[in-house]
């Protein structure tokens, strides 16, 4: 007889297998190695023109700002000129002097209104998004404006000197070059103030603060070595001043002067000086 063996014991519970647990490798943080984007101020020629037909395009949209920088120098010219209509000799003796002033005053309040339009509708913010520099923006603009402003300067100084016979000692072509770098500077003052100012009012508001010393104290009203020594100082370092001076040079010389050359350099040395801190100005924000 066999012997039962009894009941089975419990089965043992199995072992369990231990996990491994990874822990998780903190990330290491990234440190972006971009450089920031320099200042450019470089010049590219196809992008300064692309930039100024692009301009010239919208300008021809418009033709009261036109009508503006082109037909009124000539108009205040006209009236000016029957004003003095009993003293001719006036006219001659100031005629010169508003024919550099004119286009300068209107180029810079189309300059400053119409690129601060570009401003505020969002236009300069999209622009400086593209592979387009600073400098090569502000080069466009002056390129346009300063387009016009040739033919505005011809226009006055023809005007002047053809049919409201200005009489100047000097020659016709030395009268429209300071005309033109008068103009010039208008467009360099207009882009350059048009980087603090919110909106078309507040451009306008820039004029008494940037053109009104100015005319006061170029000289057209009385010389300048007659003026309080303060005044004088100050008006040595205006621009206007030399614009005034180089008009009387040719008003009153024959020949080209040194002091014709000098008043002239001046000019244009302030002129392009401004539209270098146009540039380094310039806000890629939307004002």
């Amino acid at each position: 007889m066999t012997k039962d063996s009894g009941p089975t014991g419990p089965t043992a519970p199995a072992t369990p297998t231990p996990t491994t647990t990874r822990t998780p490798t903190p990330a290491t943080p990234t440190t972006s190695t971009a450089p920031t984007a320099p200042l450019n101020l470089s010049l590219n020629l196809s992008r300064t023109t692309a930039t100024a037909a692009r301009v010239l395009r919208q300008l021809r949209h418009d033709p009261r700002s036109i009508a503006l920088m082109i037909l009124i120098p000539c108009v205040m010219l006209f009236l000016l000129r029957y004003v003095f209509d009993g003293s001719p000799r006036t006219f001659d003796s100031i005629g010169a002097s508003l024919l550099g002033i004119f286009p300068l005053i209107t180029m810079f309040l189309v300059t400053s209104i119409a690129t601060l339009r570009e401003r505020t509708s969002g236009t300069l913010e999209r622009l400086l998004a593209l592979p387009l520099g600073k400098g090569d923006l502000i080069a466009g603009y002056a390129l346009a404006f300063g387009a016009l402003a040739i033919v505005q300067s011809a226009l006055a100084t023809g005007l002047a000197l053809w049919l409201l016979d200005l009489d100047v000692m000097g020659s016709p072509w030395l009268l429209l070059l300071v005309a033109l770098l008068d103009a010039l500077l208008g467009t360099a003052l207009g882009l350059f103030v048009s980087a603090f100012a919110a909106s078309e009012f507040q451009a306008v508001q820039f004029m008494p603060a940037v053109i009104f010393p100015q005319l006061l104290l170029c000289g057209l009203f009385t010389p300048r070595d007659t003026m309080h020594p303060a005044l004088e100082a100050v008006s040595n370092v205006l621009p206007m001043s030399y614009a005034v001076d180089g008009m009387n040079e040719v008003l009153t010389h024959t020949d080209m002067t040194a002091e014709f050359v000098r008043d002239a350099l001046i000019v244009a040395g302030c002129a392009l000086l401004v539209l270098t801190l146009g540039a380094a100005t310039l806000r890629r924000r939307t004002a």
